[in-house]
């Protein structure tokens, strides 16, 4: 047995876990990374068969982006509306509901036959993507004691890198064969993940005695002083860190697999899944151990650290022109510049109080997502012009600002959930 280390914990590898995780905390762990794995599996399908969908569908790479950023927008109504949702019918209710949406959509990209019918498609994903985060986040942070709260929400985050790795996977066995259609049609099976959540996933028991208390609180409960202004910083500051992400991981297949007279690199299908796959690991690596550096240090320190090592790799991954370069800067810029992503579930779970707790978490992480969609279509754009590795310069910018943002708010390190 390794050894433990006071107040409930235990020591593995160096770093503290507890040492009993209950039975409704594995499951809702677990439940709400499933549905974030499968998620990102459902929304990278998209950007793995770009060049793909571009040629058959005669996309530019502003239109190509733009329905990306279609999808962005789209997630933050699927924030709000299923934030609204989780804090008046349940987290677990909410979760499975977003699942769906989200897995028949992708299906439903299979059968587009224009840009018009895609767009539509990817917007009710974006529904789905929006609405997983918030319920899941929730319902995790619920059960999750304040001490290890940091480390459950790294872990849960850390599997949308996973995710993405799944998608690499199936693009490469998919694709060559069977075409982008098929590739959309696997992105139906998340939907059979709904069946376990709802035959063994316990709901929130706050979220239970917030009901017995008086139920949800209204939205106007935001307006109150303390939490419109920490409320505004966090969306802001959501804003510019998924700027930045979403401008600079939409395009990283493209830039890899793109001839070099495209601004590209030129790597092909085989290279740019195995770039992408080492990728995946180094995000991995990020989100988890994001968790552990919240509990210890503090949210706020690991959220800037992070960012700032962002903000400056971001440019020399832009600027690399061998595989060697891509290939070692490529896992440190998805460990900082995916990781922070840890940090906002415990943040916004912690700034917000029970009752309006998923409506909060949602308006913030997905208004903030949806203000982040331009950068798809922006990063495009430049990219016409100047070439992807030059574009990049604009997300490494907005990771700067974010960590500039995340100083004005409070630690919320050790606070009680009630």
């Amino acid at each position: 047995m390794p050894p433990t280390s006071g107040r409930g914990t235990t020591r593995v590898l160096g770093l503290e876990w507890p040492a009993h995780v209950t039975g409704p905390q594995r499951r809702t762990l677990v439940a709400g990374g499933l549905g974030w794995m499968l998620d990102a599996m459902d929304v990278m399908l998209y950007s793995l068969v770009l060049a793909h969908l571009m040629r058959e569908l005669a996309m530019d790479k502003g239109t190509a982006g733009l329905l990306n950023s279609l999808t962005l927008v789209a997630s933050a109504a699927g924030g709000l509306l299923f934030g609204f949702l989780a804090d008046r019918a349940g987290r677990t209710r909410a979760l499975m509901v977003s699942i769906l949406v989200y897995s028949l959509a992708s299906g439903a990209c299979s059968l587009s036959t224009s840009v018009r019918e895609l767009a539509v498609f990817r917007f009710v994903l974006g529904l789905g993507m929006g609405g997983e985060w918030t319920t899941g986040a929730a319902l995790i942070a619920e059960t999750w004691p304040a001490e290890h709260r940091g480390k459950a929400l790294g872990l849960m985050q850390s599997t949308w890198a996973i995710g993405e790795m799944i998608a690499a996977g199936v693009v490469a066995l998919v694709l060559p064969s069977f075409g982008w259609r098929a590739v959309f049609l696997v992105g139906v099976l998340p939907a059979l993940v709904v069946l376990w959540i709802r035959r063994d996933v316990p709901e929130s028991e706050i979220w239970l005695r917030q009901q017995q208390g008086g139920g949800a609180g209204s939205v106007r409960l935001l307006w109150r002083k303390d939490l419109r202004r920490n409320g505004v910083v966090a969306t802001a500051m959501n804003a510019c860190g998924m700027f930045g992400y979403w401008g600079l991981f939409t395009w990283i297949p493209a830039y890899l697999s793109l001839p070099i007279e495209q601004g590209g690199r030129g790597l092909g299908l085989m290279k740019t899944t195995a770039w992408l796959v080492i990728m995946g690991v180094g995000k991995w690596l990020g989100y988890a151990l994001f968790g552990f550096f919240a509990d210890s240090v503090g949210r706020r320190r690991s959220y800037v650290t992070y960012l700032l090592a962002a903000a400056a790799l971001v440019p020399l991954f832009g600027m690399a022109r061998t595989p060697f370069w891509l290939l070692v800067l490529g896992p440190f810029v998805a460990f900082f510049g995916t990781g922070f992503f840890s940090g906002f579930g415990a943040i916004a779970s912690e700034l917000f109080p029970t009752e309006i707790r998923a409506t909060a978490m949602g308006l913030s992480y997905n208004v903030g997502r949806g203000l982040s969609a331009a950068a798809p279509v922006v990063v495009g754009l430049l990219a016409n012009r100047f070439g992807l590795g030059s574009a990049f310069f604009l997300p490494s910018a907005a990771f700067l600002a974010a960590a500039l943002l995340a100083l004005a708010l409070p630690e919320t390190r050790g606070r009680q959930l009630e």
